[in-house]
């Protein structure tokens, strides 16, 4: 269980996103319906996210196409699966706040 990045609250409801060694590597955006839209660190929209029918968050590429999800873990934290289902990481919240992400 690797460390890969974290994520903090910027303004406005936007959630910056930095790798392992701090560098931001993208933010996601609330979306105007709802959802949050998803840009690189070079504010290039990569995707965007939205919550589930059943709970959850699923995620989508720039064009629509889904790429994954994520789910409440069954001990706090979120877990991160890709389209078909596969665990491929988690998220906890940071102990001086954010939210630290691994990979598994």
């Amino acid at each position: 269980m690797k460390k890969s990045g974290y994520s903090r609250k910027g303004l406005f409801g936007t959630i910056i996103h930095y790798d392992e060694n701090g560098k931001k590597i993208g933010e996601s955006r609330p979306g105007f319906f709802g959802g949050m839209n998803n840009y690189d660190a070079n504010g290039n929209k990569v995707g965007y996210s939205n919550e589930g029918f059943f709970g959850g968050v699923n995620h989508y590429d720039k064009n629509g196409k889904k790429i994954g999800h994520s789910s409440k873990g069954f001990f706090g934290g979120v877990n991160h699966y890709d389209k078909n289902g596969k665990k491929t990481g988690h998220s906890n919240k940071g102990f001086f706040g954010g939210v630290n992400h691994y990979d598994d």
